[in-house]
Formats: C-alpha cells, structure tokens, sequence
C-alpha cells in the first residue's frame, strides 16, 4: 500500500529551521505548512525546554520487529497486511535480511527512519555484522523511508528507483507524515547511491542475480539469491493481500510475472504476504490484476461512471484477500482516469 496524495495545511507561514543550523528562527513566507513541518518543528533548538514535556505525555512508539528464520541466514521481517494506519506505523511490508561473509544485506528498508534503525540494530544482532548492502525493489515510501539509517553509499536500486524517488519522495514524505503521524518524526528522503542494473552482484559468499523489471511502478526490482533459491519479488508479488496499482501498468506487470514465473526458486518472498514455496504468490497476483483490469474495463465500455464502477461485487474467490474491497475501489480511481484520457475525444481541440 502507498500513501498517496501529500498533506499540507493552509494560510500558515512555515519556519525552515533546517536553514537556520536547527533553530526556529527563519521564516519562509508564503509556503504552506503541514504534519510533517510539525512535526520536524518538535526537533528545533527553540523548542528543547519542552520536550522532555511532551516525551512525558506521548506513548513512546517502538517497531517491534519479529523475525521469521527462513533458511540458515535469511530472516523475513513481515510486514501487517494492512493499510498504512498510525496504529501500524506504516510496516506494512515485507523486508529480508541476509547474511554474508561481508555482512548483512537488507531487501528494503520500510516506512520511516525509526524502522529503519530498529533493521539496522536487528540486522547486526542476527548477523555479528554491519551492513554491507542495501536494495530498494522500488520507490513506494512503505519501502524506502527507512533509507535514512543506512549509509546512502551501501544502497543500491536501479536508476529508475532513484529517479522515481527523486520525483515523488517528498510528496510521499508529505503524506506519510499526514497518514502515519508521529513514527515518520525526523524521517527524510534519503536516495540509493548505487545504480545497479541486470547481472550478478557479489556481496562476499552472496551471489545475487538482479532482475530490473517493470509494472507495479516504472522501475521494480526482484532479487534471485543463488545460494538458497530464493527470489524476493518485490511487489511484483503480493500473496493474500490484493495489489496496489497507482503507478501500475498492467500489462507489462504481466509480462514481468510471467518473468518471474519461469524462474525455478525455491522460496517465493512477495513484497507483501507470507514467504511460500512454489508460486502462488505469483499465480494469485496475476489472476487479480486480469480480474481487476478486466472488470474496470468493462465498466468503463458499458457506461457506468466511477462510482458505479466502485459499487461492482468483486469475484466470489477474491473475498480471502486481505483489503480486496480497499484496493479494488482505488484501482478504479487509478484506471478510469486513464480510460478516457485514452478513448474519449478532447472537446477542446479541432479535429
């Protein structure tokens, strides 16, 4: 899941301490100001006789971090098949841990600088190493924002990933700051260093084979590591939890499944939902986008409008993934848009 559309609030001046060494003393005129600033603001020098105050009255907020051992050194991190709520911080998504003879490589870094600490701290207590790799499968800030506790030279992403994080970062920052509130405390967009494409990548006593693909977003990246057969899909994959689509092309996500589907691997580890061997992950993903994209479809051509679009009852089968109604209803605000951008005439120009 991926907060979508950023907060701000309106007619306030917003105070830049960050140019001012950490205090509040600068105003920037004119520019609106939300969550996000609040918070940031809470941080300042002007404020710190307050805080101890504040720390008093505020629940202190904690990622407890479950590992689930997978294979002689790998670890899941499982994120909540949920929507990104305050009550789950935003960790609603898969992250992996591997050991090397280098040191611990992550698969994704989650939500917010506090989680991405705890990965850090989790990584070394379940390794006895440092981290010597990071990789973002792709630029959705329920992956990314924990970029921030690792060294920005040990992460790596296809340069689609950076660039796309380049455009969007802030406007997610915005809105995870809106939808997740005080966990997202200090957290800024911090882009991978390292621009990898397809090919191995050797991590000490790790080969890892990198496959960029497309379609849950512009640029998505799975990870096949040779050792113990294990693909880590990214979103590419979700298994019992229905789809994101608001970057998606649903035909080349096909394409990029049926990639994935002639891989022989011995552990399927989706983006979201539970690691399995064999590829029902991949089976049920492409089942639901053909669903999905095939209703919309047909609601559109039939001349139903969004909201009666929005109404339609999903197939009987889609009723034990986890938010199928949530993320159907916002697939179809995805796609209409799209449909008659593409099949209505432009009434304001000639012909």
């Amino acid at each position: 899941m991926e907060a979508e559309r950023p907060f701000a609030g309106r007619g306030i001046a917003m105070i830049d301490h960050r140019k001012q060494g950490g205090a509040c003393n600068g105003i920037r005129r004119g520019k609106s100001f939300g969550r996000r600033d609040v918070l940031s603001l809470l941080t300042g020098t002007a404020l710190a006789p307050f805080l101890p105050m504040l720390d008093a009255q505020a629940a202190p907020l904690t990622y407890a971090l479950r590992p689930q051992r997978l294979t002689d050194g790998i670890w899941l991190v499982p994120g909540a098949q949920e929507a990104i709520t305050r009550a789950n911080g935003g960790a609603i998504a898969n992250v992996a841990i591997l050991d090397s003879s280098e040191g611990a490589i992550i698969v994704d870094t989650g939500p917010s600088k506090r989680f991405g600490e705890a990965l850090a701290a989790l990584a070394k207590e379940l390794t006895g190493k440092p981290v010597a790799r990071v990789y973002i499968t792709h630029f959705h800030p329920d992956h990314v924002f924990g970029n921030q506790a690792f060294p920005a030279d040990v992460i790596a992403a296809p340069q689609g990933v950076i660039d796309g994080l380049k455009q969007v970062g802030e406007d997610f920052a915005s809105a995870m700051y809106h939808t997740a509130g005080d966990w997202m405390r200090g957290t800024e967009v911090v882009l991978p260093r390292r621009a990898v494409g397809v090919g191995l990548d050797e991590v000490g006593d790790r080969r890892l084979r990198l496959l960029p693909l497309k379609g849950h977003t512009g640029s998505d990246l799975a990870i096949f590591d040779e050792r113990s057969g294990f693909l880590f899909a990214g979103d590419l994959v979700f298994l019992d939890r229905a789809p994101t689509t608001p970057h998606a092309d649903l035909e080349r996500w096909q394409i990029s499944l049926a990639t994935l589907g002639a891989i022989p691997h011995n552990l399927l580890v989706p983006g979201h939902g539970p690691a399995e061997h064999g590829g029902r992950g991949i089976v049920q993903t492409r089942d639901w986008l053909s669903a999905i994209d095939r209703q919309v479809r047909e609601a559109f051509d039939s001349g139903l409008d969004m909201t009666e679009a929005i109404a339609l009852a999903l197939p009987r089968w889609t009723e034990t993934i986890a938010l199928a109604r949530y993320e159907y209803e916002r697939t179809v605000m995805h796609l209409y848009p799209r449909l008659e951008a593409a099949r209505l005439p432009r009434v304001d120009r000639k012909s």
